[in-house]
């Protein structure tokens, strides 16, 4: 089984990061400029929160709010499930559907070295049952 450090070797090293003083606005811009659904909160370069497409929807659509007049610190999650470079996929997928989340920060000694998605997860996990069922396949065919 794969380890998230193996998944970040393959993934652009480039972190989508905000300010917690950012506009809301300004965050879905570079979800958009990145092609991502959630964004890291860095303040002094600790990880504070993460900000997702599922906090705008919820903090900002259905209670009227407009996102160029809301900053960041006031939607985003707070609470931030983290997982380390040497957790597995398997455990990473166990921790997003116990805690009903999207992404997990990456961090080794406190510090942010990547986001896992859960689009990595399911990636990875179908590519080792390819593997798996190609194995098979050349073991029932010798």
């Amino acid at each position: 089984m794969k380890t998230v450090a193996n998944v970040l070797e393959s993934k652009p090293s480039a972190l989508a990061t905000v300010q917690p003083d950012s506009s809301v606005y300004d965050a879905l811009t570079l979800m958009a400029e990145r092609q991502v659904g959630a964004v890291l909160v860095l303040e002094r370069g600790t990880l504070i929160g993460i900000l997702s497409e599922r906090d705008y929807a919820r903090k900002v659509v259905l209670l009227g709010k407009t996102s160029r007049d809301t900053t960041v610190r006031d939607i985003m999650t707070d609470k931030v499930v983290c997982i380390r470079p040497s957790n597995t996929i398997d455990e990473c997928m166990a921790l997003m559907t116990d805690k009903r989340v999207r992404h997990l920060p990456v961090l080794e000694d406190n510090k942010v070295v990547g986001v896992i998605s859960i689009g990595d997860v399911v990636k990875e996990m179908i590519a080792e049952q390819k593997f798996i069922i190609e194995q098979l396949e050349h073991y029932i065919m010798s």
